[in-house]
């Protein structure tokens, strides 16, 4: 493959669709996974004007483990560090559920108003093996709640699928317009 960022499966692939499965054993292979998924995502970052590369989960580039990398300074795309979950799980979805909009590397250009929780409580394990525990609020927890929907094989777009008015498309200019749902349909986004 010619570019990391070619590794990044996007829809219609069915294997987006697809839960994935636990890791047991933290070995050379996951460690060398992670490093393929940060690449993937900045090698990404790097072509994309308008857009940053905050999260991957490893089914995006079709290894369907659960491990997600989300950016440690999302705001600063200099900063190329990542935190590693491994196995995460939600325990408690807490404060009010708003809507706002997400985007996906694995959805081109297409963005739309999700609801979600505001405040998340998650554990998982570190590169290490090591399980923690974090409570994240705000983008953070948007940012997991879309990663961990991706290890259960559920994107975005399928939380809205039945709201055409909440898709929106990137322009050349990095500016959202609404989306027409017919093309979005066309390119197999929705259904």
């Amino acid at each position: 493959m010619a570019n990391p960022r070619d590794s990044i499966i996007t829809l219609p692939h069915s294997h987006l669709h697809e839960r994935s499965k636990k890791v047991g054993i933290i070995t050379d292979d996951i460690q060398k996974l992670v490093q393929n998924m940060e690449t993937a995502l900045l090698d990404w970052e790097a072509h994309r004007e308008h857009e940053v590369g905050v999260a991957l989960a490893a089914i995006q580039i079709d290894q369907a483990l659960r491990v997600l990398v989300i950016r440690n300074n999302y705001d600063n795309k200099e900063d190329k560090t990542f935190s590693v979950f491994i196995n995460p799980v939600i325990t408690k979805l807490e404060g009010s559920v708003e809507e706002d909009f997400e985007g996906c590397l694995s959805v081109k250009d297409v963005y739309g108003r999700v609801p979600r929780h505001t405040k998340v409580r998650v554990k998982a394990q570190d590169l290490s093996g090591k399980e923690f525990r974090l409570t994240l609020d705000g983008f953070l927890a948007r940012v997991l709640q879309h990663e961990v929907d991706h290890t259960n094989g559920i994107m975005f777009v399928d939380h809205i699928k039945n709201k055409p008015e909440a898709f929106f498309m990137l322009n050349t200019k990095g500016e959202l317009e609404p989306a027409n749902a017919k093309e979005l349909e066309a390119d197999h986004i929705l259904g």
